[in-house]
């Protein structure tokens, strides 16, 4: 199988209440994703179903220890995945409202997606 890049997407997201990074890595993700029209895809490269990519998802956040990999992964709306953390995003004291998340940090978290395709 000849797997061949055709876009990369950054997104951001932000988790205000709790410091939740894989809720900050999740709306990372569906940034990005809606930030593209992959109709080159369909329309170009003559792919028949959205499930024959695969994509290379790059988390930056603080504590990547902490991501649910898992969970981060549901994010991405079809083909196949891998995942790749590394530090970095933000963190910053913010507001601490219980009804809202617990303790008072907020966390950022940058996504990077790959898209391959095979071209075979």
């Amino acid at each position: 199988m000849a797997l061949q890049r055709y876009i990369i997407e950054i997104g951001t997201g932000i988790d205000m209440h709790g410091g939740n990074v894989t809720k900050a890595a999740q709306k990372a993700i569906k940034d990005a994703v809606s930030h593209s029209c992959l109709c080159g895809l369909f329309d170009i490269v003559n792919l028949k179903d959205p499930n024959q990519m695969h994509i290379h998802v790059k988390v930056a956040c603080p504590y990547p220890e902490k991501l649910d990999h898992e969970e981060v992964l549901k994010a991405v709306p079809f083909g196949s995945t891998q995942l790749e953390t590394v530090q970095g995003g933000l963190a910053v004291r913010g507001l601490d409202l219980p009804q809202l998340g617990e303790g008072d940090t907020i966390v950022v978290a940058v996504a990077a997606l790959t898209v391959y395709v095979n071209t075979d």
